[in-house]
């Protein structure tokens, strides 16, 4: 496995202060937060954004409002419909993760992303699709980097990627790795080194000292260090969807 399994870090964090400013819509059945570039209704390039086990909630449409400000039309869809965790729930003690885990599977989310991706090409318009994954999102940005699919891919701190997903990819990949990881460890980060080089495809693996997992998306902000990593980690998919997409 190039990572492990999500763990108890996974449905920890800090919630972040800011108002969205997109939209919640239905697509199809799936609760799905769209925001548009500014002053651009029609954009080419979109970036499909798949979450954490916490699904669409404040720190997740904050990062997708950063998306599209850079240019990218970003939707979240709600890979969990209605169950994701709660942070009432993580912080009352009340998450069994490995049983919400069971009720999540490939099985159930990839029809979501298939869907949510097929929406954005077909009657969106977009031409070329990035997908960003945060922890548990990780895996499908990896299953979907195929033709007529995702076209470039960034992902931080994965969970439950194997190494046939990530050795199936089709196109750019660029990973945000934290110091501190018990999923995304030291020990598969090099093996999952092995792996890219094998795909043949451009990649690259940021590695960012004295943070752990989660720190993407669910870093604690007051303290300076973990607040530019969370923004450095951010400039690179930026980047790295300038470059590829």
């Amino acid at each position: 496995m190039a990572s492990n399994p999500p763990s108890t870090c996974c449905a920890t964090g800090f919630r972040h202060e800011g108002t969205p400013v997109g939209e919640t819509k239905k697509v199809g059945n799936v609760d799905t937060y769209i925001v548009y570039p500014k002053n651009n209704k029609t954009p080419e390039k979109a970036v499909v954004f798949l979450t954490d086990i916490f699904g669409i909630y404040n720190n997740s449409q904050l990062l997708a409002d950063e998306f599209a400000n850079n240019g990218y039309l970003t939707v979240i869809p709600d890979l969990f419909r209605g169950d994701a965790i709660t942070h009432e729930a993580m912080e009352g003690g009340k998450v069994d993760l490995p049983s919400w885990i069971q009720n999540h599977q490939t099985q159930q989310v990839d029809p979501i992303v298939e869907a949510i991706i097929k929406y954005v090409r077909e009657e969106l318009g977009v031409k070329k699709v990035g997908a960003v994954g945060y922890c548990f999102g990780g895996k499908y940005v990896c299953r979907f980097m195929k033709p007529g699919k995702v076209d470039v891919g960034y992902t931080a701190h994965p969970s439950f990627v194997t190494h046939e997903e990530l050795g199936g990819i089709n196109g750019p990949l660029s990973i945000a790795a934290s110091e501190i990881d018990q999923i995304f460890t030291t020990q598969l980060r090099h093996e999952s080194e092995d792996t890219l080089i094998k795909t043949g495809q451009p990649w690259q693996i940021n590695l960012f000292s004295g943070v752990s997992h989660g720190f993407a998306v669910r870093a604690d902000l007051s303290i300076p260090h973990n607040k530019f990593a969370k923004e450095q980690a951010f400039c690179q998919a930026v980047v790295w969807f300038n470059q590829y997409l």
